[in-house]
């Protein structure tokens, strides 16, 4: 199910003022990158003419709304990293029980790859993709994910012996486990329960032994 469902055309949207249009028009032009990406193109393939031509304006129009293409790309990061503390939010909303929090919070991260699959898609195909720009804004992101977590598991008084940078150093291994599975749920085929299974697990094995090791790491 894709992340996002294509806007109308940008083109003779008169309705709304100003910043109303052109804020929509931007949003067309992220929309219209992101429904490329998800063919299966890496972000630096792209070229101006044809996210213009997807979002429905004139390629000059582009730059009222960005100066570059990597200028899009960070737009794009920037969506990826809300969408992750939406995640994190929803978490704490729901509230996992207890008694399987980990499996609980996998099922919640699933679902959430799955509605938003362009955004994450583009986020897990970009961590090693060509843009230098893109990559380290991706891992700042992942950074800010897992400073929240960390606050998070704080509070709740999770691992309460770990330090702040160790406890940020487990968050880190945690976010970059989610981001790992996420290519691996995205290319789940439909239908195949029990490689969904499967996948559910070994995702929860892998959580189970980082918040092990955790438990048993001695502060030098």
């Amino acid at each position: 199910m894709p992340a996002i469902k294509k806007a109308p055309r940008a083109e003779g949207e008169a309705s709304g003022t100003r910043g109303e249009r052109k804020e929509r028009t931007r949003l067309h032009l992220i929309e219209a990158a992101l429904v490329l990406l998800g063919q299966g193109r890496g972000f630096t393939s792209l070229s101006l003419r044809e996210i213009t031509r997807e979002a429905g304006i004139v390629p000059a129009a582009f730059y009222r709304h960005f100066r570059d293409l990597d200028e899009l790309g960070l737009a794009l990061v920037e969506m990826g990293g809300v969408t992750l503390r939406r995640l994190l939010r929803e978490a704490r909303r729901d509230g996992v029980p207890p008694t399987d929090m980990l499996r609980g919070s996998v099922l919640i991260y699933k679902r959430f790859v799955e509605e938003r699959s362009l955004v994450f898609r583009f986020i897990a195909g970009e961590r090693g993709g060509g843009s230098r720009v893109i990559r380290e804004a991706i891992r700042t992101e992942e950074s800010h994910f897992a400073s929240e977590m960390a606050q998070d598991l704080r509070a709740l008084g999770t691992l309460p012996d770990l330090s702040s940078s160790s406890l940020q150093m487990i968050c880190g291994l945690v976010v970059t486990t989610m981001l790992n599975a996420a290519s691996d749920i995205l290319d789940l085929p439909q239908g195949r329960s029990r490689q969904e299974t499967e996948l559910v697990e070994n995702f929860v094995r892998q959580l189970r032994l980082i918040f092990l090791g955790a438990r048993h790491w001695r502060e030098e």
